[in-house]
């Protein structure tokens, strides 16, 4: 299948998903997650009608996203360090990871030197993972308010990765934590917008639009299993041929 198949494909699920729950399609964003693949296949994506991409690392974000239209749009879904928070305000319409207050105020500092107002979400830590970043459930309405004052960054919203796991009951029950934390934080925070809730990826995107997801981040499903980088290559080709 082609990635305009591909494309049809999922949008056709977010609509039978929306439907199930009884709510409007339109609702729900498709975050193309683009990382690790070529402008050329994000070219490919935005000509089936795509215009809303992730990246997950600083340094290919950087030498891919000035190759493209200004038209498209940014959603940094990865781990941003302080010190690359200038770079990332620069590029990014989105800053979907933000997981701590140094990190909040260090984007709002550098937003404010570039005279913008930069989207955020917070991420909520949902699994229990060391690997995993984020503020925990607990924590999220104190965070809030200290992040809310901030003058160049707006909250939209709350961003989490659900565990990896086919069940379903556990997939719902984190999703519906992220909802209500959402719901209540837009008591919090009146002065924010704070509508979005970025959760569902390849695997369990459905799931997430019934529980009220209006952003997805999906990359396999669209684009395929994402190319290894070269040294990976090098090491996988040393391999067969042995």
């Amino acid at each position: 299948m082609s990635i305009a198949d591909n494309i049809a494909q999922v949008q056709s699920r977010i609509a039978e998903a929306a439907a199930r729950a009884g709510r409007d399609p339109a609702e729900v964003t498709l975050v193309a997650v683009t990382k690790t693949f070529s402008t050329e296949t994000v070219e490919l994506a935005a000509a089936a009608g795509l215009r809303v991409f992730g990246e997950n690392r600083m340094q290919e974000a950087a030498g891919k996203i000035p190759l493209l239209p200004d038209s498209f749009k940014w959603h940094m879904i990865g781990h941003v360090q302080t010190n690359k928070a200038k770079h990332v305000v620069g590029l990014f319409d989105c800053v979907q990871s933000v997981d701590s207050v140094r990190l909040a105020e260090a984007l709002d500092r550098h937003a404010a030197d570039q005279g913008r107002q930069l989207s955020v979400l917070l991420q909520v830590h949902l699994t229990g993972k060391a690997s995993q970043s984020g503020f925990q459930p607990t924590e999220l309405p104190a965070i809030a308010r200290s992040v809310g004052a901030l003058t160049h960054i707006r909250i939209d919203g709350l961003m989490a990765i659900a565990s990896f796991t086919d069940d379903e009951k556990t997939l719902r029950a984190e999703f519906r934590t992220v909802r209500e934390l959402r719901d209540r934080l837009q008591s919090v925070l009146p002065d924010h917008p704070c509508r979005e809730l970025s959760m569902g990826m390849t695997n369990d995107y459905p799931i997430a639009i019934e529980e009220g997801a209006t952003i997805i981040r999906v990359g396999r499903a669209l684009f395929g299993e994402r190319p290894l980088p070269e040294h990976r290559r090098e090491t996988v080709g040393a391999l067969q041929s042995t």
